[in-house]
């Protein structure tokens, strides 16, 4: 594993004399903005500069669709593609389409087999779901920025009715280790799922990985393997950094995120971001 200056990295001039464009993948949370959602100067001006020198730059994130775009215009990305709910929806984005973008690809699962077997488990957890439409329907009093749009309270037999593309659990009577416990024992299966840094679980359909949205835009792109980036902090990142030819860990991620990965680079308090990007022009 490589651990990263700001020294440029190896091979990418010369990537870039053959005219070969690199699909660069980013995360967005812990990785592009902290865990108060701030993105930095640094990391900003980094983002823009590889948009503009022409790779294909995609946002790869666990957040919904509507709390996607503010960082895909921050970082002033307006053609090309984003990855939105770990996979579960793909974006085309296109200023000459009237919102900017359009849906290229939606995932969508059954989620009452994985609602009821949590709630057993887990009968205190907060529940919310994103439907096909994009409404966010939740148990209780539980909203999130990730989610992009206010939830709607429903009860929980509605939300075993709907079709999800997205489904997250949220514990605040567990602590993370008691949690994920609890989601070893249930063995959730029909879906795919991953644990975040708190007692945090988000599910989308079976086989729906960021990894697996990257994978078929990079055969839409036509781009080698071998000009594959990737970026990220969490351990739903985990697929996407295997992925990638290059897959870089944020230097706070988790231990299993930084054993899979190639390089690691400072903290996203210290921009580490940025210095990926810098040493891409």
């Amino acid at each position: 594993m490589t651990i990263l200056t700001d020294t440029p990295v190896a091979g990418i001039d010369d990537q870039l004399k053959n005219n070969n464009k690199l699909m660069i993948a980013l995360d967005v949370d812990g990785t592009l903005v902290d865990h108060d959602g701030h993105m930095s100067p640094a990391v900003r001006s980094a983002a823009q500069a590889v948009v503009a020198s022409g790779h294909d730059v995609m946002i790869a994130t666990g957040r919904s669709l509507n709390a996607t775009l503010p960082i895909i215009e921050q970082i002033s990305l307006e053609r090309g593609y984003a990855v939105c709910c770990n996979g579960g929806v793909t974006l085309r984005l296109d200023p000459a389409v009237e919102s900017g973008y359009e849906i290229i690809h939606k995932a969508t699962f059954d989620p009452a087999p994985a609602l009821q077997a949590l709630r057993k488990r887990l009968p205190n957890a907060k529940y919310a779901l994103e439907d096909e439409d994009g409404n966010f329907l939740s148990t209780e009093r539980f909203q999130d920025a990730s989610f992009g749009v206010e939830s709607i309270g429903v009860d929980f037999q509605t939300m075993l009715d709907a079709t999800a593309v997205r489904v997250v659990v949220f514990s605040t009577d567990n602590t993370s280790e008691e949690f994920n416990e609890a989601i070893r024992h249930i063995g959730l299966s029909g879906v795919t799922y991953s644990v975040g840094w708190t007692a945090w679980l988000d599910i989308a359909a079976e086989g729906v990985t960021k990894a697996s949205a990257l994978e078929a835009l990079r055969q839409k792109l036509g781009t080698d393997q071998a000009n594959t980036v990737a970026v990220g902090d969490g351990r739903n990142d985990i697929e996407m950094l295997t992925w990638a030819g290059r897959g870089v860990a944020m230097g706070q991620a988790p231990d299993e995120v930084l054993a899979v990965a190639d390089e690691v680079t400072a903290s996203v308090l210290d921009d580490g971001a940025a210095l990926v990007l810098r040493g891409l022009l």
